[in-house]
């Protein structure tokens, strides 16, 4: 089976990532013994990086690199957001390990909507947050190889992940 939209792919790889003033740094290595699973058109992952897989099978190989504006973008210095220090008081506390520097945070916009933050700098009046993703600006270069291709299963294409060893156990 190949890996098309709504199949269950089962890779490995090495990530090595750089930006325009450093060589490629590796940063992630995903093995057999603990490979990486993702429903297919579903995962959430940057968009260029299924369509490269698309078509491959199991044993195939892959090697190839996302820019930053089909990543996760561009770096944007002004996404980043001073918030008091009272702001992350918690039932009069403010939690010290929570405020650490590069910590991420869930929080919420507005909308509703789940975003992420890292903390910057803290001090005593305010936490500097900034918005963008921590691999923002980043170009991607991945090799590996694909393990399995299955297909997914309606449960799991109605809720959006894998389910079972390696994905979302209900």
């Amino acid at each position: 089976m190949k890996i098309e939209r709504h199949t269950v792919a089962t890779i490995t790889y090495e990530l090595r990532m750089s930006d325009h003033t450093e060589d490629q740094v590796l940063v992630e290595i995903v093995t057999e013994e603990d490979p990486m699973l993702f429903l297919v058109g579903e995962s959430g992952l940057p968009e260029k990086f299924e369509e490269l897989l698309m078509g491959k099978q199991p044993g195939d190989t892959f090697a190839f690199s996302i820019s930053p504006e089909d990543g996760y973008g561009e770096y944007d210095p002004e996404a980043k957001e001073l918030f008091p220090l009272e702001a992350f008081r918690i039932d009069g506390k403010i939690d010290e390990d929570l405020l650490q520097i590069g910590t991420i945070l869930p929080l919420t916009n507005d909308e509703g909507d789940m975003i992420s933050a890292r903390v910057e700098q803290v001090t005593d009046s305010g936490v500097l947050l900034d918005f963008n993703h921590p691999l923002a600006g980043k170009t991607m270069h991945f090799t590996g190889k694909v393990i399995h291709v299955r297909q997914a299963t309606r449960a799991e294409i109605e809720h959006g992940h894998v389910h079972g060893p390696g994905g979302v156990i209900h």
